[in-house]
């Protein structure tokens, strides 16, 4: 497959970010698949800061927060990522707190499908 063909989006928050009463990358992988986004996936990352962060956000275990890192990663085409980023762009842009999106081409080397359960 060609690599400009197919491409890696992310969304990098935080667990606690909310987009109206729904958490948002709750919200980003429900829109993914009504739109047929390829594959999404959700890692809550173990430590990290963002540039408006006043501290730095962990889940050690004696710590109570439950505000961590997020990235929302999507793969598919690059016409649908950019289609479905131009969907949720003023979404991202109105919620109060910070976020980075990226896009990046990839080259997927094997695309296997299973069996449906």
């Amino acid at each position: 497959m060609n690599s400009s063909e197919n491409s890696i989006l992310k969304i990098y928050a935080s667990s606690t970010d909310r987009l109206g009463f729904e958490l948002l990358y709750e919200h980003l992988v429900v829109l993914a698949k009504e739109k047929g986004i390829a594959g999404v996936t959700v890692y809550r990352g173990i430590m990290g800061f963002g540039l408006s962060s006043t501290r730095i956000s962990s889940s050690r275990f004696w710590e109570l927060t439950e505000k961590l890192p997020v990235v929302i990663e999507m793969i598919d085409k690059t016409e649908v990522l950019e289609s479905f980023y131009k969907s949720i762009e003023n979404d991202l842009k109105s919620i109060s707190k910070g976020c980075l999106v990226t896009i990046h081409p990839i080259d997927i080397k094997l695309q296997k499908t299973g069996s449906k359960e």
